[in-house]
């Protein structure tokens, strides 16, 4: 076993702890006066909880259809090193251009740790500082800190379908939906989670399903910069469904359990009807007919739902799929230096 000097001990105990350096990612889709606005707040925020942490932006524009301008980014910053804009050949939706913002940032930059967020607003910059604080403390940068919504600011129509949504989730995956994208990640976690296909439909999802550890911190939300939520119900529905199948296996168990569980009954109920009608006077002329052949129909339906859930799930099991490191990078039509730190 090799000894230690007690003035090794002392170097080691007094050696300084290197700066965190954070790529900040921002999918951003014509809503580049929310994005450069928060940019400079969350450096302001930064430089004054910790100078010594280094912040490169990736933007990525999700087929925008305004362009930014060198105004946008022309600042003199304190923690912000570079911005860089990552240009997609069409709009993906917000979780799939994490995903190849995520590709693009472990294929061609460094770093000790990636902070995902929105770019409207509703991800603030005294929450991303929470963010980075938790995760460079304790847990010695080695969980992924996700910021658990303690209030939204939407309306009251929004927050109900919202939490129908949540409900719906959590019956059919068994997870329950309480935080977004706004999440720290390790660096070494990124290898881990651009190879799996589901990181295409949904990020926090898919840190969900991976089993990777994780933490939450309670951080409220925010309001938009500039501009109104393109969220609508459309968008929520997509936004639950993708949520959903990154799940697909557990989703589609459930149901046919549910299923089978439906069958079983309407089996029950065709036996009773056919007791009544030939073991006592209680049926109506006809009505054993109708009952039955109702019965009967949704017993067939419900065998042909459970069914097609069970080729679906072993479809999906012995076909590869849309693998992000692989394929993500495909998207990308250019990159932009926006600003860089002389």
């Amino acid at each position: 076993m090799r000894q230690v000097s007690p003035d090794s001990r002392s170097s080691l105990k007094t050696s300084p702890i290197l700066p965190l350096r954070v790529v900040v990612l921002l999918p951003v889709c014509d809503d580049w006066a929310s994005a450069s606005e928060l940019i400079r707040s969350l450096d302001r925020r930064m430089s004054l909880d910790d100078p010594t942490v280094c912040l490169d932006v990736l933007i990525v524009d999700d087929g925008s259809v305004e362009s930014w301008t060198e105004a946008h980014f022309n600042f003199p910053f304190a923690c912000v090193k570079a911005i860089c804009v990552l240009r997609l050949y069409r709009n993906l939706g917000h979780q799939r251009a994490i995903a190849v913002g995520l590709v693009y940032i472990e294929d061609k930059m460094q770093g000790d740790a990636v902070l995902v967020m929105d770019a409207d607003g509703e991800d603030t910059p005294d929450g991303a500082v929470q963010l980075i604080r938790t995760f460079s403390g304790p847990a010695e940068r080695r969980r992924l800190v996700f910021a658990e919504r303690t209030r939204r600011l939407e309306t009251f129509k929004f927050r109900l379908f919202y939490r129908i949504y949540r409900m719906l989730h959590h019956a059919l995956t068994g997870v329950p939906v309480r935080v977004g994208n706004f999440s720290m990640m390790p660096w070494d976690y990124l290898s881990s989670l651009t190879v799996l296909a589901e990181l295409w439909n949904h990020y926090a999802a898919t840190v969900f399903r991976s089993r990777l550890p994780f933490t939450m911190i309670p951080i409220a939300r925010g309001r938009r910069i500039a501009g109104a939520s393109r969220m609508n119900f459309v968008s929520l529905v997509t936004h639950g469904l993708s949520a959903a199948s990154v799940f697909a296996d557990i989703v589609g168990v459930r149901l046919l359990m549910c299923s089978a569980v439906s069958f079983a009954l309407a089996g029950v109920g065709i036996g009773a009807v056919v007791a009544i009608r030939l073991f006592t006077n209680a049926a109506i002329p006809g009505w054993a007919t109708y009952s039955a052949g109702i019965l009967t129909i949704i017993s067939i339906q419900l065998i042909t739902v459970a069914s097609c859930f069970t080729f679906l799930i072993l479809s999906a099991r012995s076909t590869p799929g849309f693998i992000p490191r692989r394929d993500a990078l495909l998207f990308v039509r250019e990159v932009h230096t926006a600003y860089q730190h002389v």
